[in-house]
This record gives C-alpha cells, structure tokens and sequence, in this order.
C-alpha cells in the first residue's frame, strides 16, 4: 500500500463524513457565499473537529474569496485544501538521527493512547531499514506493558531491557541508553509509563527520565515523541502542551487515526502547540504507521468529496 493509501485507509472515516456534511452544503446546483452558508460551512469543519481557530480562518478565506457570488462544490473545497495546506505546513523530518553514536527517542503520552503499539511500530520501521533497535521498557508500573512490549521485541527480532516491577523507572531507562551505546546499536528507543498531564509527580519523574538519557549520550533523548489517541480530539491539545511543558517534546505520533470521524485535530494540534505531527497510526498492524505528509493527508481528506459528481449532487 502507498502512503496516499495508507491516509486513505486511516481517514476513511473522517473523509467519509465530510462528504456527507459538504454535499449537504450543495443540495442544488452552486450554492450563494452569504452569511448562512459561511455558517454552515463552520458547523462542518467543527465537526470534523478542525478547532475553532482554523475553521474561523477557513471560513474567512471562503468569504474573501466568493463573497455574494455563486459558487459549486469545488471551487469551495479547492479553497479549503489550500488553506489547509498552508496550516499544516512543517518541516519534513520524521527522525533527527544522531550523526554518531545512538539515536535515542523517548517516547511519552497518558494511559491508553496507543503508546505501546506505536512504539513497536516505530521498531518495525527501523529494523526494516537495517538498523539495529534496543527497546528500554522503562514502565515499570504496569507488568502488561513490559510483557506486551517484549512480545514486540520478539516477533520483531529487536533487543530489549527490562526492570523489576516498581524499581526506579530512570534506572531502566539508564541500563537501556547505556547497553545502546556500548553495544552500537543504532536506536535505543524508551517506553515510559502512560500517565495523565495533572498528575505532577508523574511528569516530574519523566523529567528526571529526560535529565538520566542525557547525561549518558550527549544531545540525547534526541526526539522526544508523544503519543495522542486521535479519538480524544481537542483533549490532546491540552496533553501536549503539558508533556511538552515537562520533557521538551519535539513531535507527535497521532495513533488511532483511522479510529475516528474526527481526523481533522491534526490542525489544532499542529497549530496550537506549534510540534510537527511526526507519524500517524491509520490501522492496527505493525506496518500502520506512516510518516505525516500534509500533502497525502489532505488529498486523502477530500477524496469522497471530491468524487461525487455534480450530477449526485441534485
């Protein structure tokens, strides 16, 4: 599968329903840009969960544009697809790999975000480009997450280190970044335990996790990844502004995209919190995880709108 269908396949929901809500929009053929289509053009892009701020600035530019002119369909999504693009703009640089040495990610983000399984999706990736990936299970609360990560480890062929349940999770981290050093491996690639952004003791202990991984590799963690559930919509604004707040990170994996009609997020996020969306998560196997590419996203937005013909339209 190409990465245009892989965003194909993890916004079939949302693409879906924004077909249905923008030809809704185009009952009859050409529809006038007056004030009671530009607010039913926001009520769309709401639902899609685009934010408040970025449906605004939609909608504005759709005003700018054809204000008390009669317009078709694709005039209208031409307009937002640009808009879009502009919004979602960001550097094209999934991993900063280290120029020696290894390159450690610490990955972070609260309980069932879909944490674990990226992670070894991330591991599928780099094991099948030849690199040789260490895993360090530094959740030492949770003996499902170390099983299920080791699990991983084995159907992937990948090395990992462990710790005793309830032991320091810093020390594991620790163990991991050093064996990743001394043995060359060339991504050491640490869990940590999920936890919800209030919980201040919590992200206290991520930060110490941070400090431990630098002072062993210098310039390390050198991506600090956090996971978001593509499901919770705005909520994960809040969760990356906290994480970030705590452990510097430098870019979100949005897991479960294919899981929700409400794909639209990546815009609120990428704008608010300013971090490049890194990877998104559109199915369940290993291979699922594909690196952001605003282009292929907002294509794969548009593709059921934008293949209703003007004659389904009536």
């Amino acid at each position: 599968m190409g990465l245009f269908d892989k965003f194909k396949q993890g916004l079939k929901k949302t693409s879906q329903l924004l077909s249905t809500d923008v030809r809704d929009l185009f009952k009859r053929e050409g529809r006038l840009v007056d004030d009671a289509f530009l607010d039913e053009l926001f009520e769309v892009l709401i639902k899609m969960d685009l934010g408040v701020q970025p449906s605004r600035q939609i909608v504005e530019e759709v005003r700018t544009a054809f204000r008390a002119r009669v317009v078709q369909m694709s005039d209208v999504t031409a307009t937002i697809k640009q808009k879009l693009h502009e919004l979602l703009a960001q550097p094209e640089e999934p991993i900063r790999f280290a120029s020696e040495g290894p390159t450690v990610i610490m990955v972070c983000g609260v309980n069932g975000s879909g944490k674990t399984t990226s992670i070894a999706k991330l591991a599928k990736q780099f094991h099948s480009q030849g690199k040789r990936v260490l895993l360090g299970a530094a959740d030492t609360f949770r003996a499902a997450a170390v099983e299920q990560l080791s699990i991983w480890a084995e159907q992937l062929g990948v090395e990992i280190v462990k710790g005793e349940m309830g032991s320091d999770p810093a020390s594991v981290a620790h163990r991991a970044v050093v064996a990743a050093k001394e043995q060359a491996f060339d991504v050491c690639i640490v869990d940590t335990a999920g936890r919800l952004q209030t919980q201040q003791n919590l992200m206290q202990q991520l930060t110490k996790i941070h400090r431990v991984i630098g002072k062993q590799v210098a310039g390390a963690p050198h991506e600090v990844l956090l996971v978001l559930d593509a499901t919770t919509g705005q909520q994960g604004i809040s969760q990356a502004k906290h994480f970030t707040d705590a452990v510097q990170c430098t870019g979100i994996v949005l897991a479960k995209l294919d899981g929700t009609a409400r794909g639209g997020v990546v815009v609120p996020i990428r704008q608010q919190v300013g971090l490049p969306v890194k990877y998104v998560g559109v199915g369940e196997t290993a291979d699922d995880l594909v690196e952001f590419n605003a282009q292929s996203f907002v294509e794969a937005l548009f593709e059921d709108v934008e293949a209703a013909s003007p004659t389904s339209l009536g």
